[in-house]
């Protein structure tokens, strides 16, 4: 299991196990994380699973492809941290990922 943390807009934080190779959109879905929508099931083509990847992270993460950049082109309040969760699949080298997730998702 690796240890993710899900920051609310508000400062709220709640840290979850997720299974090695999920996506930390599935993780969030099966924690009930608010947030996370996931309307598109992870196929890169909603937004709904938008989040700021913690500056820390963010080098330790595989690069955005280019139908996720796209994609992260049509989400509200984007910044050079947003990714989307369902792009990111978790593994024992992120343990201890903090994602935040954005005001404009609640």
């Amino acid at each position: 299991m690796v240890q993710v943390t899900f920051v609310k807009h508000d400062g709220e934080e709640c840290t979850v196990d997720i299974p090695e190779g999920v996506s930390a959109m599935e993780g969030a879905l099966r924690h009930r994380i608010p947030g996370i929508d996931g309307d598109c099931g992870g196929a890169c083509a909603c937004g709904t699973c938008h989040v700021y990847v913690d500056p820390d992270w963010l080098g330790r993460l595989q690069p955005a492809s280019e139908l996720e950049n796209d994609m992260l082109r049509l989400v509200l309040e984007p910044t050079d941290q947003s990714r989307l969760a369902c792009q990111i699949k978790v593994s024992p080298e992120l343990s201890g990922l903090v994602l935040r997730t954005p005001k404009s998702q609640y």
